[in-house]
């Protein structure tokens, strides 16, 4: 009986074993099966990365608005700036031409004290 049990475990051993006996899956629909649901695991974890990497890219883009929505306030007050220096020689200049007023000399110039009470 040993020797009959022998050939039998050594047919089962001798014949080549198909990758879905190696995996431990005995029939095609078992595999089917967990195809499917590793390529829906796959998918959803890559719906998860993308929409991870969307609100941080989102996020990144409001930051950068920000910014520039700064720069362009600064831009303005520095145009207002300029503005701002140009009217004092334009001032100067119409005093001088329409009222004939000039600078006076720096002995001329008397300052004056202002105290209060």
């Amino acid at each position: 009986m040993s020797v009959k049990n022998n050939k039998k475990v050594s047919e089962r051993v001798s014949k080549e074993l198909s990758v879905l006996e190696w995996a431990g899956v005995r029939n095609r629909a078992t595999f089917a099966l967990f195809a499917a649901l590793t390529l829906v695991l796959s998918a959803g974890l890559s719906v998860v990365a993308t929409t991870h990497k969307n609100r941080f890219t989102f996020n990144e883009l409001q930051v950068l608005r920000d910014q520039a929505n700064g720069l362009e306030v600064e831009w303005g007050q520095l145009l207002i700036e300029q503005s701002t220096f140009g009217v004092e020689g334009r001032i100067e200049q119409k005093a001088f031409e329409q009222l004939q007023m000039e600078v006076p000399d720096i002995a001329k110039i008397v300052m004056v004290n202002y105290e209060q009470r």
